[in-house]
């Protein structure tokens, strides 16, 4: 039974400041217990020798070793001695598995009151919204840093990276190789500790490795493997693996498995661990599938790229070629313009059109075009008669709507004659007509007319023919070119009269230096600002 030292009692006569307070202290010792008892906290008090004089019903419960008489420097709770040896105003420590909370109070005469709190449930609730979010702050980063790279091998890096050390000792990551010509398992490992990533091929008969690739999540293979058998995936440190979890990778399929170790020793993973590291596994998964869904795509634009880029232009005996080509935007080096040159005899046949649309979709009805020209060429190299072929070709052609697949086109030939001229056959089919520049600098339109190719059954079209003189030179071009719009305000037309005015100061250049001048010119003039496809095709006589 707890005991009382009278000069602390509740029969004591009031103070001065009690009675500011509030009036005289209770004169029953029973009632001031039972004040004292209900109270939510444990309290203890000690006379200026540090033996405790009273101690509460809930300081019995909680600190059941330190009882009136007691020394508290030399008492059973380590940490509340320790700060009554020094004086320290308060502790914080776990006592009988419960999380204590102590604060010291000065009384007159030298004594102390101490005023201790179970604070269990408190820090419980702290550390599990610490924990919270040190969960949802690793996920939000790792959706962050898997979402930086499209390329697979570095996602797959940083998928192994990430876990470590949040969520284990040592992230493995199993997965198989795009390639059809091999699919022999490959690891990626990362230990905390290890400056970056390392790989290689999975042997042979690891325990667990096929249910770990179809998505089981199956960790007593790896927990009861032979340490041998797990040698060539885990550094030799590690030999028997601790606690082990392994996560399905899941994108469009099963990507891999995310397998997480901690070393022996360390605390297995709880339900909150296994939420967490599935969550990111599933998210390394759909990363590591959108990587490869780009990285098929990203090799069929490059294929696509190679196949339609503007051709190297043939050498033709007496005649001197040369070709520009902007396409659209910045992700795609292809478009809608496009010419072409083949050598047909001792001179050449050459094409420059701007089919319809914009983009992907434009790229590939020129591949269309330039494809069909490249065939009907074998039977018929006339102009004027190969354009109607390929307008009969490309109305042949199945397409998504009426009329959405058409061209604007100059089809011609070249050839050298003798006095050192050049003399073209041009047909038009309603593209913007080619200009002719003079030796004296003066610019002429070469009308040649026509209709859209592959855009109407009964379409038109008409040729004409030109001579070129030594020093002179015929400019094909796409509406881009006239059609950039920049300037000083952004918003003006390059405009038909500044090419003229371009050529003109350009008589004379041979016909690469001219195209690159133009080039030049139309890309100051648009500033960086975004375009329509260029693409311009010059032809002269070749000098000497």
């Amino acid at each position: 039974m707890t005991t009382t030292r009278p000069d602390v009692g509740a029969g004591a006569p009031p103070t001065a400041a009690g009675r500011r307070r509030g009036g005289r202290l209770p004169a029953d010792p029973r009632l001031a217990r039972e004040l004292l008892d209900g109270l939510a906290e444990a309290v203890l008090t000690t006379g200026a020798d540090q033996v405790v004089t009273l101690a509460n019903a809930l300081a019995a419960d909680l600190l059941p070793e330190v009882t009136p008489g007691t020394d508290l420097t030399r008492c059973a709770v380590p940490a509340l001695a320790a700060a009554a040896r020094s004086g320290t105003d308060g502790f914080d420590a776990t006592h009988h598995g419960r999380r204590l909370r102590g604060a010291r109070r000065t009384l007159t005469g030298g004594r102390c009151a101490w005023y201790v709190r179970d604070v269990t449930e408190e820090s419980a609730r702290v550390d599990a919204l610490h924990a919270e979010r040190t969960r949802t702050g690793f996920l939000a980063q790792a959706g962050s840093r898997l979402g930086l790279s499209l390329h697979r091998d570095q996602t797959l890096h940083t998928a192994a990276t990430l876990p470590v050390p949040c969520l284990a000792d040592l992230a493995l990551v199993l997965y198989r190789p795009p390639s059809p010509a091999d699919q022999r398992p490959c690891w990626i490992r990362y230990a905390d500790g290890d400056p970056a990533p390392t790989e290689g091929p999975v042997p042979a008969g690891l325990p667990g490795l096929s249910a770990a690739l179809r998505g089981d999540a199956d960790p007593d293979p790896w927990r009861d493997a032979e340490p041998a058998a797990l040698a060539a995936v885990l550094p030799p440190e590690f030999a028997r693996p601790g606690p082990v979890l392994v996560c399905p990778m899941l994108g469009t399929g099963p990507a891999g498995a995310l397998v997480l170790l901690r070393r022996a020793g360390r605390d297995g993973f709880d339900r909150r661990d296994a939420e967490l590291a599935r969550e990111y596994a599933a998210r390394a998964g759909a990363a590591v599938g959108a990587a490869e869904l780009y990285g098929e795509q990203a090799h069929l634009a490059r294929v696509l790229e190679q196949s339609l880029l503007p051709p190297k232009l043939p050498t033709v005996p007496g005649v001197a070629l040369a070709g520009g080509y902007r396409a659209a935007g910045d992700r795609l080096r292809i478009g809608g313009d496009f010419y072409d040159v083949s050598r047909v005899g001792q001179g050449a046949l050459f094409a420059l059109g701007d089919v319809c649309g914009r983009g992907v979709g434009a790229a590939v009805l020129t591949g269309r075009v330039r494809q069909s020209l490249q065939t009907l060429r074998l039977v018929e190299r006339r102009p004027l008669e190969l354009i109607r072929l390929l307008d009969r070709a490309l109305l042949d052609t199945p397409q998504p709507t009426p009329r959405s697949q058409f061209t604007t086109l100059l089809l011609g030939t070249v050839e050298a004659e003798r006095d050192g001229g050049v003399r073209l056959r041009v047909a038009g089919g309603g593209h913007p007509d080619p200009l002719v520049v003079r030796a004296d600098g003066t610019v002429g339109r070469v009308r040649v007319g026509g209709m859209p190719v592959g855009a109407l059954t009964a379409a038109r079209f008409a040729d004409v023919e030109v001579r070129l003189a030594p020093g002179e030179l015929l400019l094909a071009y796409t509406d881009g070119v006239t059609g950039a719009r920049g300037g000083p305000a952004g918003a003006e037309l390059f405009g038909e009269r500044r090419l003229r005015q371009a050529l003109g100061e350009a008589a004379g250049l041979p016909p690469t230096a001219l195209v690159d001048r133009l080039l030049r010119l139309v890309d100051d003039w648009l500033a960086g600002q975004s375009q329509d496809d260029i693409a311009m095709l010059a032809v002269a006589a070749a000098e000497g």
